[in-house]
């Protein structure tokens, strides 16, 4: 309930024309004192701001152990790298090239009279076209990777081979190629 006072007052106001007294009445109303001051409703405010901010930090806090409490139950995830897989590496097989032909090599070029020396290079040519089939055709002999040259009937023979033994096999079979007068036989034995 609120209070209302009445107050009253004289006041004597003068006038050019003369003086007059004026009766001045003032009403003032007096709020019930009974209920709660601004202060005290700003402060339940802010406790029940506070209380509310208390009770979403808790909520938060469990949440999150709940969380790590599930994580620790998971078992932990295996992490699989899958790399390519390993070749086997390339394998290089070489082989001796095969036998080319040697040049002939004509020193004394035939006279104008066509004469010995030009049936000597026709017979040169045929040896060495003879030698180079036999060192090819026969297994044995073609894997040495031996050359030969003729010149003037006979036969230089060079290459290495593994034993006198082959040494021996390779200068008999050009020695039996017809045309041929003589071997240089200067094959190099190198046992591996």
């Amino acid at each position: 309930m609120a209070e209302h006072e009445a107050e009253r007052r004289r006041v004597v106001v003068e006038t050019p024309t003369g003086r007059q007294e004026v009766e001045h009445t003032e009403a003032a109303h007096y709020p019930d004192r009974s209920g709660a001051s601004g202060a005290v409703l700003a402060a339940v405010a802010v406790a029940v701001i506070a209380l509310a901010a208390i009770a979403i930090l808790f909520l938060m806090d469990r949440q999150q152990d709940q969380n790590a409490n599930l994580a620790a139950q998971q078992p932990p995830q295996t992490t699989i790298v899958q790399q390519p897989a390993q070749q086997p590496p390339n394998v290089v097989v070489q082989q001796p090239a095969p036998m080319q032909p040697a040049p002939v090599i004509v020193n004394n070029p035939p006279t104008a009279g066509g004469g010995a020396s030009g049936a000597s290079a026709n017979d040169d040519a045929a040896a060495q076209a003879a030698i180079d089939k036999k060192l090819s055709s026969e297994p044995a002999l073609s894997s040495l990777g031996i050359t030969a040259l003729v010149m003037n009937g006979k036969a230089t023979l060079m290459g290495t081979v593994h034993s006198e033994a082959e040494k021996a096999r390779v200068e008999r079979a050009v020695r039996a190629v017809r045309g041929v007068r003589s071997v240089d036989n200067q094959i190099s034995v190198s046992p591996s």
